[in-house]
Formats: structure tokens, C-alpha cells, sequence
């Protein structure tokens, strides 16, 4: 997989006067069945999260309430995202080194995964995510 196959996609949005609602269907809205739903809160401001990558994981991440940033990379390029609207996700496939930082005051970071916690699926240091890239290159 490469950054290009990482997006933001538009999800479902209903309006009513009543308020919004925002749905989403695992291998209909998104490229895979939902198997794990986790979410980040609570971050310090000035702190940083994820800092690691996935073997097989696809997931979709959204800014279900305030905002924050998320550098993606494939070993050979990187892309910024600003994720700040509850309608929209961005999909992150696997094999992508993914960080997150300047999380907004409140801010809310609801992640669907593809697949159940697996420890053996993660690259949890940089070096070791860049030598698997090259050599399955």
C-alpha cells in the first residue's frame, strides 16, 4: 500500500433542526468491515499519539468532536491531514507510519479498525517500519 491509497472521505451526514447525525457502514461507507471501534480523549495539550504503524490494519479515523492533526508516511513520502468535522474520516490502510498532534482543547479521536488488537501486527519504532519497507520493496 502507498500514502495515495490514504484519504478523507465524506460520511453519511442527516440535518435536522434537532442536530446531525453522521452514520457509518463497515464495507459500505468504508473499505472494510469494522471489527474494533477505540477513541482518544482527553489528550494534553502539546502531546502526541499514535507513532507507529500496522502490518495488515486498515482503519478509519474520525474528529468526532474538536480537531487534530495526522502525519501519515510510506516510508517514501508524507502527507499532513487536518481532521476537524465529524461528517468527514480519513482511511488509513496498512503499512502507513501514522502520528497525531495539536489536539484542540476537548477534542474527541474515534478510530474503526479492520481487526480485532493484535500486539504482533504493529511496527512500534521507526527503524523497524522503514527496513520492512525497503526489503518488501
Amino acid at each position: 500500500m502507498a500514502l495515495s491509497d490514504c484519504r478523507i472521505i465524506d460520511l453519511p451526514k442527516i440535518t435536522d433542526v434537532r442536530g446531525n447525525l453522521t452514520f457509518i457502514e463497515g464495507g459500505r461507507h468504508i473499505p472494510f468491515d469494522i471489527r474494533r471501534v477505540y477513541y482518544l480523549y482527553d489528550v494534553p495539550g502539546g502531546a502526541s499519539r499514535g507513532g507507529h504503524g500496522h502490518k495488515a490494519l486498515w482503519q478509519l479515523m474520525v474528529a468526532i468532536s474538536g480537531s487534530f492533526d495526522v502525519l501519515l508516511d510510506d516510508g517514501t513520502e508524507k502527507k499532513a491531514f487536518t481532521l476537524n468535522r465529524p461528517f468527514e474520516g480519513l482511511v488509513i490502510c496498512p503499512m502507513i507510519w501514522r502520528e497525531l498532534d495539536n489536539f484542540s482543547s476537548g477534542s474527541v479521536c474515534m478510530v474503526m479498525a479492520s481487526e480485532v488488537y493484535d500486539e504482533a501486527d504493529y511496527f512500534r519504532d521507526y527503524a523497524g517500519f522503514m527496513e520492512n519497507v525497503r526489503t518488501s520493496a
